[in-house]
């Protein structure tokens, strides 16, 4: 009776899935940006989506998009890194927070500026 207990727990036991591992269950995490580049996303979609390589402070390597119009960040910059990259660009499940540590803020950004830390403009 107990093996057959065994063989059902291996049946239904579920693997632990994470869709950013790198993090390691944090929000996010710091890490140094070591090479920029673009690439072009999958197949209906056709446009040049900006690209960099980031070591993270654990070790890993990842890929990560860079979100917002703007410059790129500069090699060995400190950035940070969030789960979620872009859905259409194959190898990409980061991307970097704007404003944050060395990467530059979206300058004169009126919506949606929570995400990018975009200070509210005076209203006149």
């Amino acid at each position: 009776m107990s093996t057959l207990n065994q063989l059902i727990r291996k049946k239904t036991k579920k693997k632990n899935f994470h869709w950013s591992p790198a993090l390691k269950g944090n929000p996010q995490v710091r890490g140094r940006f070591s090479r920029s580049y673009i690439c072009t996303p999958r197949k209906p979609n056709s446009a040049l989506r900006k690209v960099g390589k980031v070591v993270l402070i654990n070790g890993k390597r990842i890929t990560a998009k860079i979100p917002g119009s703007g410059a790129m960040p500069q090699k060995y910059a400190i950035v940070l890194v969030r789960g979620k990259g872009h859905k259409d660009t194959p190898g990409v499940g980061y991307s970097l927070v704007r404003g944050a540590l060395e990467c530059l803020p979206l300058f004169n950004k009126t919506r949606r500026r929570s995400l990018y830390g975009a200070p509210n403009p005076d209203k006149s």
